[in-house]
């Protein structure tokens, strides 16, 4: 089944790469007082070989620009592994896999969806973090990294208790998400979401996307999150400009989760 499209991806302004160049010239300006700015791209729901993945880990690999890969356990295959493994073998220091729930289920009855909410036991949010990580690490060895990216960007308290003291290193949600990580564990957020918008007016939703992007980069540290089963054509090229634009500046460090968790808090 096709996965949802945004319409800014199928609408594209004419100015948009003078637009973009500007933005990221006016959020480097505005980093001139803070210093430099860290910049990670996360792509989620990774498991299933296909042309989309092989597309955008391309990408990465021609810029030489680190990616943080969000895998979802139960969807992971030995032979998924060994394509995925494939896809980026040359080029194996760019790549940081880490883990991604445990099923992609949704267990709350109630609000919003979550894998690990409130609603669950701590005994069985433990057992399917403990599940998770233990089947990455069996298949990806030491090619798996220890963060953890909760489905939906959602998780409850005893969760982010859990993934401190089963020696994970940090967790990636979204900006501002609650509630907020223990003491120990870093969140590595992401505050510019390419493809899972809202916005139905496409000129709205140039707007405001520019807008999230500047002002996440203004602030030395943005976190660009992407599903690259919403991605058509229009946003791998949208992908390819922006990255071609943010290399050129020197005050810009492109990192992935094992950069950040060397730099400290």
């Amino acid at each position: 089944m096709q996965s949802y499209v945004s319409p800014i991806w199928r609408h594209f302004p004419s100015d948009l790469v003078s637009r973009t160049e500007r933005c990221i010239h006016t959020a480097c300006e505005r980093l001139e007082d803070k210093g430099s700015g860290h910049i990670f791209f996360r792509v989620d729901d990774v498991a299933a070989p296909g042309r989309n993945i092989a597309k955008l880990m391309d990408i990465f690999k021609r810029h030489r620009i680190p990616l943080c890969l969000a895998v979802v356990p139960a969807w992971l295959s030995g032979s998924r592994w060994q394509y995925l493994k494939g896809l980026g073998a040359k080029e194996s220091s760019l790549w940081c896999w880490h883990q991604h729930g445990w099923r992609h289920v949704n267990h709350e009855i109630d609000g919003k969806k979550q894998e690990f909410g409130a609603s669950r036991s701590r005994l069985n949010v433990k057992r399917d973090l403990v599940l998770g990580k233990r089947r990455l690490e069996n298949l990806m060895d030491a090619e798996f990294y220890p963060v953890f990216t909760p489905p939906w960007n959602r998780c409850s308290l005893d969760a982010l208790q859990l993934l401190r003291e089963l020696g994970y290193v940090a967790v990636s949600r979204f900006h501002a998400s609650m509630p907020q990580a223990p003491r120990g564990l870093p969140d590595f957020y992401t505050n510019v979401d390419l493809h899972t918008r809202k916005e139905r007016d496409p000129a709205l939703g140039w707007k405001i996307l520019l807008e999230e992007l500047q002002s996440a980069i203004s602030s030395k540290f943005c976190g660009i999150m992407i599903h690259h089963q919403r991605m058509n054509d229009g946003a791998f090229d949208f992908l390819e400009m922006l990255i071609r634009v943010l290399v050129k500046r020197r005050e810009l460090h492109l990192v992935n989760y094992k950069e950040l968790n060397r730099l400290g808090p």
